[in-house]
């Protein structure tokens, strides 16, 4: 997913029930370490677009993000196609997320995402092109949901109140992000402008301890603005947006 976007052990929040019938929402989780994670996924329970306060996939939209690395200048490109793809049965919106170092291509992929009618946004998988030397080496961290045993996650709530905590991927051993909420109206100054109303939110990892980020949402750009990466807070930053 977003790497910055898209991603410890610890508790999670029970919360509502899940959408349709029975199961789990992507936010209850099991009641003891190697319990099932079963999200209800009913493809009637989602819309066509995803028009979330904090998360906007306008088809068209290029978002632009910089970062100074101890290999070089990273650059990132998100970009909101006009493609989707069907994901058990639910059409997502494909998103694609480019990664440069020093101007050397290292990894092309293609993120699918959808909003429940609750206003949910929901992450089902991404197909992913690794490079090494300008070419072609693998497709590590790739996972569709609804494959091998893989389920979707959240990307955000609806209304996301701190304390939330959430999976944001499943696909046992190999990709399971989460999600907290940190703290909600924060103000965050980056090279694209400086914004209010912006929702901070923790990924860290189920299978790799050292992964803890941060990641800032801004309602003023409806994205990822700004993404503190590890203990020396390294800045990913967003620099610019076109749209089509």
């Amino acid at each position: 997913m977003l790497k910055p976007v898209v991603c410890g052990v610890g508790l999670m929040l029970v919360v509502s029930p899940a959408l349709g019938q029975g199961g789990q929402r992507a936010d209850v989780p099991p009641k003891k370490s190697g319990g099932t994670y079963e999200p209800i996924i009913q493809p009637s329970d989602f819309v066509d677009s995803v028009n979330h306060k904090y998360f906007r996939l306008q088809p068209g939209t290029t978002y632009r993000y910089q970062q100074k690395t101890e290999d070089g200048l990273k650059r990132v490109e998100i970009e909101v196609t006009s493609e989707t793809k069907e994901v058990m049965g639910v059409r997502t919106t494909v998103v694609r997320d480019r990664v440069w170092i020093n101007d050397r291509l290292e990894e092309d992929a293609r993120d699918w995402y959808a909003q429940d009618r609750e206003g949910n946004v929901w992450y089902f998988g991404e197909s992913v092109d690794n490079y090494r030397e300008g070419k072609l080496s693998d497709h590590k961290g790739s996972w569709e949901a609804g494959v091998d045993g893989a389920k979707p996650g959240l990307v955000i709530r609806n209304e996301p109140k701190p304390g939330d905590t959430y999976r944001k991927e499943y696909y046992r051993g190999k990709a399971e992000d989460m999600g907290t909420v940190v703290a909600l109206g924060r103000r965050v100054s980056v090279p694209y402008g400086t914004f209010e109303d912006c929702v901070q939110i923790r990924d860290w990892s189920r299978i790799k301890a050292d992964e803890n980020d941060y990641n800032f949402y801004c309602s003023g750009v409806g994205f990822l603005v700004l993404a503190e990466q590890g203990e020396a807070s390294a800045r990913l930053e967003l620099v610019g947006v076109t749209a089509k």
